[in-house]
């Protein structure tokens, strides 16, 4: 395939796409996004699936989970506080989600901010 008419290369996970940037992967591109999570919904009328909202230092995103991944990644999507999300990009009615392939909870990472500016914090008081 020549240069000039190749697809443009979509960011592979581990690097995640910032939020505001979703736009710009094609129907289907398979992305990873990583936020703090905003609100995780299971509405009785949505037959076991799971919408999560994370965010990022840029924006919002809409993350499907099907209940066969959130049966894989129970424990991640019902505590973790920070996430990364690896699925596929799916807009529909001018919305863009995230459809899950796989989900990890990366909570441990807020963790490690804390301990690294705690230190500051005792030498802050007086």
């Amino acid at each position: 395939m020549e240069p000039a008419t190749r697809p443009p290369d979509w960011p592979r996970p581990p690097a995640c796409l910032p939020h505001h940037l979703l736009h710009l992967p094609p129907e289907g591109a398979r992305v990873a996004v990583a936020g703090l999570v905003l609100v995780r919904q299971r509405p009785g009328t949505a037959k076991g699936v799971i919408f999560v909202t994370l965010e990022d230092e840029f924006s919002t995103c809409n993350v499907v989970i099907w209940q066969a991944i959130y049966q894989r990644f129970r424990r991640a999507v019902i505590a973790g506080r920070l996430l990364r999300v690896t699925g596929r990009v799916q807009r529909q009615s001018g919305v863009t989600h995230v459809v899950a392939e796989t989900v990890e909870d990366l909570s441990h990472m807020l963790d490690d901010l804390v301990r690294l500016h705690e230190p500051t914090r005792a030498a802050d008081q007086p």
